[in-house]
């Protein structure tokens, strides 16, 4: 693997911010969901999977949720979602560390 397909991220960047540049949802069974939207109401969000499920979140850095995106804790890609194998592929080649990296700023 070459440096330029690795990616870097921060590691404590609001979860709103990650999920929209990733397009990923892991869910409490370790499956991880593609995102086909994001409405951001205030400090929650309703988010909509490709496979039809709704539900809102909470934008926190240290929800359950963005640990399992920071370090991979998922088993495998929804059927339904049907995640293509390249989306996968760059998920699997990012990496979070704490100095290094884009913050992911907020797009005003």
């Amino acid at each position: 693997m070459s440096n330029e397909n690795k990616r870097y991220y921060r590691k404590q960047i609001e979860l709103f911010l990650l999920l929209d540049k990733i397009k990923l949802w892991p869910s409490r069974t370790g499956i991880l969901h593609g995102i086909r939207s994001i409405e951001k109401k205030g400090d929650f969000a309703e988010v909509t999977t490709h496979c039809g499920k709704t539900f809102q979140i909470y934008n926190s850095r240290n929800s359950r949720a963005a640990r399992w995106l920071r370090n991979k804790w998922v088993s495998r890609p929804c059927k339904d979602c049907r995640i293509p194998e390249w989306k996968l592929e760059k998920y699997s080649t990012t990496f979070f560390t704490q100095h290094y990296g884009s913050d992911l700023r907020h797009k005003d």
